[in-house]
């Protein structure tokens, strides 16, 4: 009897420690977002919303997560064409002192790789319209083009060719912070509702967006995350009729 109690319970611990830990687990049954890509939600998140000590958190969870420092600061830099230059250059300025902390303690980052150097035989602007044309799916439309000509020339040259253009950070990953800046922010629920569906055009799948609302429910605010769930349905609802 003890014998058969023994063999039993061996059973057990060998099905037990053969599992998967928890969010092993969630990462492979999910689809959801990868630990890099959840920290890119936090830095855009945090630097779009001004809240420094929090980012000062992200920033390190980035870096530990394997983001590079280039990555890191492409997200930043991309930051002011959202939330504008006062908190993108604070976000710059708060890791900046998040290097010389690790530095410090002896930890060594990865520096990630420079951009690529862009097109010498195009434009920004025929560089920026192309890349635009691909993330929406079909070339820019709409009033404010020809109300206000000069935004339709720095989104397409400045946005889209200077900033996307640039190589070193992929069109998903800034999509992810773009859509955790917007969702951040109030008022700006037209252009987060166009920017999950750029979302999709590059890729980032239902489960990757709802991983991204529920990052941002844990860690920003049930507030934001409501907002963008029900802007996603809108969304999803749009692209299923």
């Amino acid at each position: 009897m003890n014998r058969k109690l023994t063999v039993i319970l061996a059973g057990i611990l060998i099905s037990v420690f053969s599992l998967p830990t928890m969010p092993e687990a969630q990462t492979m049954t999910n689809g959801g977002l990868s630990a890099k890509q959840q920290a890119i939600v936090t830095i855009a998140a945090f630097t779009a919303n001004g809240d420094l000590d929090k980012l000062k958190v992200a920033l390190n969870e980035g870096l530990d997560a394997g983001l590079t420092v280039n990555e890191i600061k492409e997200v930043l830099v991309q930051m002011y064409a959202y939330a504008g230059f006062p908190r993108s250059l604070n976000g710059i300025g708060t890791f900046m002192n998040v290097l010389e902390e690790r530095e410090q303690k002896g930890i060594k980052d990865e520096r990630g790789r420079e951009p690529s150097p862009m097109p010498a035989n195009k434009s920004s602007i025929e560089l920026g319209t192309e890349i635009q044309t691909k993330l929406i799916g079909a070339p820019a439309a709409g009033k404010y083009i020809t109300f206000a000509p000069a935004i339709d020339k720095f989104l397409k040259g400045h946005l889209f060719g200077d900033i996307f253009g640039r190589d070193n950070l992929d069109f998903r990953s800034r999509e992810i912070a773009t859509i955790s800046a917007l969702a951040s922010m109030e008022g700006v629920n037209s252009q987060l509702q166009a920017h999950f569906n750029i979302g999709f055009n590059t890729g980032l799948t239902e489960a990757q967006m709802k991983s991204l609302i529920s990052v941002l429910a844990a860690k920003v605010g049930k507030k934001e995350a409501d907002n963008a769930s029900d802007v996603l349905g809108r969304v999803l609802s749009g692209r299923s009729g």
